[in-house]
């Protein structure tokens, strides 16, 4: 199944949080999208890993994404290493994605920024032919998506594009609470954490408005790149 964007995410919720807003967008338009989580988030202050699953399948569903996976690496103890490295691209050659999204490149969570470099650096490995991988036992061939771009997370780096997604605003929101174990709830008894206040949520639907409001659309995203952008022409541009 080729797919034309494949996003990553070091836990479960990072996607939702980071770019589901774009993706949801680019399903309507009828792109293929899918998901991967590099860990099931099982050192996550509250919730369970079974509670965890269920929700980023919930939340899978709310976006419209074609596939979600799992790499069931270890939350917090990952490395980018060639192990790690190799299930990453064997991934990218299953999918054959043209777009990469992956977490930021410097966060809070330090998996953020290993999950980034990760992900980038088996993008470009995955597409020498001498690296040989399988996939059910059948030779993999060598594939290296065209671009790859970083999300915003809890820092508020600043973005070098910002993709309208007003319209779609909704289901961002809603893809991020399908985390309820996670996010505010007032009747919880789960310890707080710095994603589960009611300021943070916030943060979030108000992030989204301060970058449309900077762009001259309700809502935005905000993405970094690793190579310059081009475009046709100066039309092409908002």
């Amino acid at each position: 199944m080729k797919l034309d964007i494949l996003a990553f995410g070091a836990h479960p919720d990072d996607v939702e949080l980071g770019c589901s807003g774009t993706l949801a967008k680019e399903v309507s338009l009828g792109k293929k999208v899918g998901i991967v989580d590099l860990t099931r988030g099982e050192l996550g202050t509250r919730g369970t890993v079974e509670i965890r699953n269920a929700e980023s399948a919930k939340a899978a569903h709310v976006i419209g994404v074609t596939v979600r996976e799992n790499l069931d690496m270890r939350d917090g103890f990952f490395v980018n290493d060639e192990s790690h490295q190799l299930k990453v691209i064997q991934v990218l050659r299953k999918y054959r994605p043209e777009i990469v999204i992956c977490n930021a490149v410097k966060d809070r969570h330090i998996d953020h920024g290993k999950g980034s470099n990760l992900v980038s650096d088996a993008c470009f490995l995955s597409g020498l032919r001498q690296i040989k991988t399988e996939d059910g036992g059948i030779a993999q061939v060598a594939w290296r998506p065209k671009v790859v771009y970083h999300y915003m997370q809890w820092m508020n780096t600043e973005p070098d594009f910002v993709v309208d997604i007003t319209g779609f605003i909704d289901v961002k929101m809603d893809s991020i609470l399908a985390y309820s174990s996670q996010f505010y709830d007032p009747n919880s008894k789960e310890p707080e954490s710095p994603i589960s206040t009611k300021n943070f949520l916030n943060s979030v639907s108000f992030r989204a408005q301060d970058l449309g409001r900077i762009v001259g659309c309700e809502y935005g995203e905000g993405f970094t790149v690793e190579r310059y952008l081009a475009v046709n022409s100066l039309g092409n541009l908002k």
